[in-house]
């Protein structure tokens, strides 16, 4: 039974995880529907993967927001309420600027949004890891990925279909007020802070810039330790192939269903809703099951649920577009990402060192999405060359790629990495 403060870390976290990328998703992805509504090539459309990259390569700066913080105000509370509160005032000048007139400086306020959201997810998620007792962490990351669907559903859906009646200015508006609203339950938490053990040379009279453990020795050995641990690049490997497959799929399946002529409303209730709506539950049931049945065993079985629902993409480019094909289709594949992402997120907390949370990680978190911004930038251009059943085809055999290596290190060789995961 979950106890009364499990439920109230489960509830701070699942606040933060709801309203850190709102904007961005919004932003993101009704873009790539303007232009594709306008007839921009599938190749441009593809490149605007890219304005994601901060997301990407937030682990260079990781070991900064490990190491310093203005301790008064908490640790990593410090970093998460200051990268909020930008993100909802980056998000109200995009409210004043226009698609069609101000493109370029809109893509740079987006681009700082990306950057934001992707530095407070670092604070976020070290948080979450020094929060949550190993026992809580399958059905923390569940929250975390309920948190982030229930968030692009707001975003990503609803936001969308409201758009048609508000208009941009009024939309993104309200998510601005949305991001300063959920800053309410940080607010009132009060993270407990260890004692200074390196300090920087300033300090005003009130507050002390501070390190908040002792780090290794150089920048870079952070990142060398980590990537030394025991099977660690064998891992890292099986998350470059299932965020690859996942997202080069995910990526061209939008365009198609405008090019089978769905509207914004439909794409939004679709994609936004109703997809979303089963990868939060798809986490949710992941989370229950990684307690009863093991990291590792879950994680295997998960990986074979999904790459059999990759198989549906096909439907709809074989010429099967009725309703309930679609909604098949918008369904089944992000369900089983749900389960995915719930194992592997709770093994990448498992893999993260308490000295330095936030950088091992957010290293792990962006070997992921690196992979997937590759894959979904150069989707377009594979599309058009072998159409979307080519691309379809090719995520399948990635994502079966990426079945054979769970199989392979997790479930078959006696793999060093097992002194972190449970069964």
């Amino acid at each position: 039974m979950i106890s009364v403060n499990s439920l109230k870390k489960f509830g701070l976290l699942g606040s933060l995880y709801i309203s850190q990328f709102m904007p961005f998703w919004f932003l993101y992805q009704t873009l790539p529907l303007f232009m594709r509504q306008k007839g921009v090539s599938l190749e441009t459309i593809g490149l605007l993967q890219l304005l994601a990259l901060p997301i990407s390569l937030n682990f260079l700066w990781s070991p900064l927001i490990d190491r310093y913080g203005f301790t008064r105000w908490g640790h990593y509370r410090f970093w998460i309420i200051c990268f909020q509160l930008l993100i909802a005032a980056m998000t109200a000048i995009c409210a004043w600027l226009s698609v069609e007139n101000n493109f370029t400086i809109l893509l740079i306020c987006i681009t700082l949004i990306s950057l934001f959201s992707a530095s407070q997810d670092i604070a976020t998620d070290a948080l979450a890891i020094g929060l949550l007792n190993p026992h809580e962490r399958g059905v923390g990351n569940a929250v975390q990925i309920v948190g982030n669907s229930l968030g692009s559903v707001i975003s990503g859906g609803g936001m969308l279909i409201l758009f048609n009646y508000w208009g941009w200015t009024a939309s993104l508006q309200t998510l601005a007020l949305i991001m300063v609203l959920a800053l309410v339950p940080i607010l009132w938490y009060r993270e407990n802070v260890q004692k200074k053990q390196i300090s920087v040379n300033w300090q005003s009279e009130d507050l002390t810039f501070q390190s908040k453990v002792k780090l290794p020795v150089s920048y870079f050995q952070t990142f060398i330790n980590f990537c030394r641990h025991p099977g660690m690049m064998n891992w890292l490997l099986i998350l470059v192939l299932y965020s690859s497959s996942s997202h080069m799929a995910a990526t061209m399946y939008r365009p198609l269903l405008v090019d089978i002529g769905l509207s914004l409303s439909d794409i939004g209730w679709l994609q936004g809703v109703v997809g979303t709506s089963a990868a939060a539950i798809g986490g949710i049931v992941g989370g229950l099951l990684i307690s009863a049945w093991g990291k590792k065993r879950s994680l295997f079985l998960f990986s074979l649920l999904w790459a059999t629902t990759i198989l549906t993409y096909l439907f709809p480019a074989f010429g099967f577009t009725s309703l309930p094909v679609i909604y098949l289709v918008a369904i089944s594949p992000l369900f089983s990402i749900g389960m995915m992402s719930t194992a592997t997120s709770t093994l990448m907390m498992d893999n993260s060192s308490p000295e330095t949370p936030g950088t091992d990680y957010t290293l792990q978190s962006s070997v992921s999405i690196f992979a997937s911004l590759g894959a979904a930038a150069i989707s377009g251009v594979v599309a058009n060359a072998v159409g979307y059943r080519g691309i379809f085809s090719i995520s399948l055999a990635i994502a079966l790629m990426s079945v054979w290596m769970i199989f392979r290190y997790f479930n078959v060789s006696s793999m060093s990495l097992d002194t972190s995961i449970n069964r």
